[in-house]
């Protein structure tokens, strides 16, 4: 499989048993349906993130963006709690694909969330 934003070779990374693909050039990373939130419940696996965010932020230009999946072409999105986050979505096999840097901001908002949740529970 082929980065969809720089198009050099993705690697098999594996964080407890969650297997992903990480970009050797750019350090995108390609997560399969749901992966991603899988992933940001688990402690540490923001370390599958290893690419530089200012190289993430050079491809945010990359506007046309086929699956590497199934060649659709996905849409942008943007998380709705941190809409400074913009990723790639598949509508057909449900994928995503972060830019280098992304997933670390995705994870660390959704931790926050987390403990926020807990609080306001026992307000209530």
């Amino acid at each position: 499989m082929n980065c969809p934003k720089c198009r050099a070779e993705m690697e098999r990374v594996d964080y407890d048993g969650i297997e992903i693909d990480r970009c050797t050039g750019c350090k995108g990373i390609w997560f399969d349906s749901l992966e991603e939130e899988k992933l940001a419940a688990l402690a540490g696996s923001e370390r599958i993130d290893t690419g530089d965010p200012d190289v993430g932020d050079e491809f945010d230009d990359v506007d046309h963006v086929d699956c590497p999946v199934c060649q659709t072409e996905m849409i942008r999105m943007a998380d709705r709690r941190q809409p400074h986050i913009w990723y790639e979505s598949c509508k057909v096999c449900y994928g995503v694909f972060f830019d280098a840097g992304e997933f670390t901001d995705f994870k660390d908002d959704k931790f926050i969330d987390r403990v926020r949740s807990l609080f306001t529970r026992e307000r209530d």
